[in-house]
């Protein structure tokens, strides 16, 4: 009697368990966010610093993947922003961030890990939305904006970023 006692608390603490690491990893799949819309307003008077395409990192890898495109803008009074145009998309997950990376290319983690820049929680996994450049980041210095799976330390979808001239 006692081995089965024993053996339902530890099916229930591992089911539960599993019950919400399950639920943690779906829960994005089941209940994705709304398409994001976040337009830039007055576009016409910021001046495009960069663009870049989102590319498919790992091609053998089904589940971590992005497209569309970003664009780094700057208004009149100085402020950056990079801004994911409404083509943009990535396969959902959890705890997506934006970064801005060094590397030109990256295709590993380490690629994103040795530095980044964090612009903080993706909005949504589709449509446009934005994020605040820091005023003292030198833009200059960066080669691609990332958008990284911060739970699983995974890259999902590089963009490297194609100066404009000024």
């Amino acid at each position: 009697m006692r081995r089965l006692l024993v053996g339902i608390a530890i099916g229930l603490v591992l089911g539960g368990a599993g019950g919400f690491a399950a639920g943690i990893f779906f829960f994005p799949y089941i209940f994705p966010p709304p398409v994001a819309n976040q337009e830039v307003a007055d576009r016409a008077a910021h001046a495009v610093l960069g663009t870049g395409t989102f590319v498919h990192a790992d091609p053998s890898d089904p589940i971590h993947w992005g497209r569309g495109s970003v664009t780094i803008l700057q208004d009149p009074s100085g402020r950056r922003i990079v801004h994911l145009e409404k083509d943009f998309e990535v396969g959902p997950g959890p705890d997506y961030r934006v970064y801005l990376v060094p590397h030109p290319a990256p295709r590993a983690k380490d690629d994103v890990r040795a530095a980044f820049v964090d612009l903080g929680g993706l909005a949504s996994f589709k449509g446009s939305q934005t994020y605040a450049v820091p005023a003292d980041l030198d833009l200059g210095r960066q080669g691609s904006v990332v958008i990284w799976c911060r739970a699983f330390s995974q890259l999902i979808s590089p963009a490297t970023i194609e100066r404009k001239p000024q």
